[in-house]
C-alpha cells in the first residue's frame, strides 16, 4: 500500500495513477475535504473531473504507521513541520519528497529536510517536467526518483512506476533537489518577461542564463552536471518556463502585466528564490536572475527595472 500525505492537485494525480498498482491510502489536512473527496470520488477543489479510483481511500487526521512508502505531496515551506508533527508515523518509512523548492528557514532541500527531521527514515524525492492533470490523464510522464540508497531505490522505482509514469532512478539527491528548486525560480523570471511583453527572445536569453545559474549553485553544493542535464533539471526548466500551467510561469506573468494572482495558490518559486539568492551569497557566487526575481517577487523592483539590472551587467564570455 502506498500512502500519500497531500490531498492538493499532485498528491491526487498521483494517488489516481498509483491505483493503478495497487491500495492508495491519501491524507487530506482539512477533514471537510477528505470527507468530501471521500464522498464524491473526486477531488473537486483542486483537480476537478478526475474520479478517484474505487481502491483510493481518502484520510484524514493521525497517519497510519508501518514501513510501506510515503509520499509527501506538501508544500515545501510546510514540509518541516508537517516532518515534526508525523514524526512517529513516518520514522521508519522511504519517505519519497514530492515538492520542489528550498526551505526558508535552514536553506535545506526537501530530501536534506526529511534527513534531519526523520533520521531513521530514507529519504527520496520524485521530481521532474510533470503537471499533475496531465499524471491523472494517464498522458505519458517521466520522471527522476532520487534516493541515496540505491537498493531503496530500485524497490521505490518498480513501486512507482506505471504504464504512463516511467522513473529515472538516480542516487544524486542533491542535484533532484536543486533542479526541481531552482527551476520555479527561473520560472517566475520567463513568465515576468512574457507578461511585461518583452518577448521571446528575452524568455530564451532567461532560460539558458537560469540554466547556468543553477549549475553554478549544484556544481558548489556538490551536485553531478548531469543530474542537472536530465529530466529533473533541464527537463523540468523548458516544460515551466514555456506553459501557463505552472503556477510559477503564471505567478511571474502576474508580475509582468500587473495583474492580481490569486493568494490561495501555492508558488514555490518565490519563498525558494530568497532562500536561495542567502544560500548563494554564503557561498560567494554570482545568481544574478535569482536576485533579480527575489526583488521582483518583493517588490523592490518593477519588471523594467530587473530587466535594466540584468542588461547593464557587464560584458563576458559565456
Amino acid at each position: 500500500m502506498i500512502l500519500i500525505c497531500g490531498a492538493g492537485a499532485f498528491g491526487t494525480a498521483l494517488a489516481v495513477t498509483l491505483a493503478q498498482n495497487g491500495p492508495v491510502t491519501l491524507w487530506a489536512r482539512d477533514a471537510d475535504h477528505a470527507a468530501e473527496m471521500q464522498a464524491t470520488r473526486q477531488n473537486a477543489r483542486r483537480l476537478p473531473d478526475i474520479p478517484l479510483p474505487d481502491n483510493v481511500t481518502v484520510i484524514t487526521g493521525p497517519l497510519p504507521g508501518g514501513t510501506s512508502p510515503c509520499l509527501l505531496a506538501v508544500p515545501m515551506q510546510t514540509l518541516g513541520a508537517f516532518l515534526s508533527a508525523h514524526h512517529s508515523a513516518l520514522a521508519i518509512r522511504p519517505l519519497v519528497a514530492c515538492c520542489k523548492g528550498m526551505d526558508l528557514a535552514t536553506g535545506l532541500g526537501p530530501t536534506s529536510l526529511i534527513a534531519q527531521a526523520c533520521p531513521d527514515a530514507t529519504p527520496a524525492i520524485l521530481t521532474g517536467p510533470s503537471f499533475a492533470r496531465d499524471i491523472a490523464l494517464g498522458l505519458p510522464t517521466a520522471l527522476t526518483l532520487a534516493c541515496a540508497d540505491d537498493s531503496t531505490g530500485h524497490s521505490l522505482q518498480r513501486a512507482l512506476t506505471t504504464p504512463t509514469l516511467r522513473l529515472y532512478r538516480t542516487t544524486d539527491t542533491i542535484g533532484a533537489d536543486l533542479g526541481g528548486a531552482l527551476k520555479n525560480v527561473i520560472a517566475i523570471a520567463c513568465g515576468a518577461v512574457m507578461g511585461a511583453g518583452l518577448g521571446e527572445s528575452a524568455r530564451a536569453a532567461l532560460m539558458t542564463r537560469g540554466f547556468a545559474e543553477m549549475n553554478r549553485l549544484a556544481r558548489a553544493l556538490g551536485a553531478e552536471p548531469q543530474t542537472l542535464a536530465g529530466l529533473s533539471g533541464f527537463g523540468d526548466l523548458a516544460l515551466t518556463c514555456t506553459s501557463a500551467q505552472s503556477r510559477n510561469y503564471r505567478y511571474g506573468q502576474s508580475i509582468g502585466d500587473g495583474t492580481e494572482f490569486d493568494p490561495s495558490i501555492t508558488v514555490e518559486g518565490a519563498a525558494t528564490a530568497r532562500a536561495v539568492l542567502q544560500r548563494a551569497r554564503s557561498l560567494h557566487l554570482e545568481m544574478p536572475i535569482t536576485h533579480a526575481v527575489t526583488a521582483l517577487v518583493t517588490g523592490e523592483l518593477r519588471v523594467t527595472q530587473a530587466m535594466d539590472m540584468l542588461l547593464s551587467r557587464p560584458l563576458k564570455e559565456e
